[in-house]
């Protein structure tokens, strides 16, 4: 996917979600801001963007999003855990309807058993509990393409949940409602609760 096709992803959810009064923040590790930067080169993002968290270190995760030491602990930064947590925390810091978060491994070091170079996990995260999680596996394909693609996954992924409830989605609600509980109790949206409530 080359920049063109990135800015207009990135238009397209600024389109979206102007048109649905959504308000977006990012919390970001291995991508490094370029996310926001990719949102924010569009003019006319800050009706829609709200802030956006670099959290390169695990001291950055834990001040700036909450994330819990036992989970960075037990899983490690670059994990689907890490990354739930990372999301729900920058949506309730900055309380937003949409968060999404980035930590991987874009290389050339930083490999680990198990995790190899080019594993990136992303969560998103919305303000009426719904939140999916995705790891995708780029490969050795150096630290820039590594970072590309995921700017690009994570534009994505905020279009998922932008565009509304998709059952699939909402099926994995219950696993971050046990890690960080506190945004699922502020829904914007009662009717949206009931939907959830009715329809597990």
């Amino acid at each position: 996917m080359t920049g063109r096709d990135t800015r207009t992803l990135a238009r397209s959810l600024l389109d979206l979600c102007r048109m649905r009064k959504l308000k977006i923040a990012t919390a970001e590790s291995c991508t490094g801001g370029l996310v926001a930067a990719a949102l924010t080169d569009i003019p006319g993002s800050s009706d829609v963007v709200d802030r956006g968290f670099i959290t390169y270190s695990n001291e950055a995760k834990r001040a700036m999003l909450g994330v819990k030491a036992s989970t960075l602990d037990t899983f490690g930064a670059v994990s689907r855990e890490t990354a739930m947590a990372m999301a729900v925390g920058a949506l309730e810091a900055a309380d937003v309807d949409l968060a999404v978060a980035i930590t991987g491994i874009a290389g050339p070091g930083g490999a680990t058993p198990g995790k190899p170079v080019g594993l990136v996990h992303f969560a998103a995260a919305a303000r009426d509990g719904r939140i999916v999680a995705r790891e995708k596996r780029f490969g050795a394909v150096g630290r820039t393409v590594v970072r590309q693609l995921s700017v690009v996954e994570a534009l994505r992924l905020l279009s998922e949940l932008a565009r509304g409830p998709v059952n699939g989605v909402t099926r994995r609600r219950a696993a971050v409602h046990r890690s960080r509980p506190r945004a699922a109790r502020k829904p914007r949206q009662s009717a949206g609760t009931r939907r959830r409530t009715s329809r597990p």
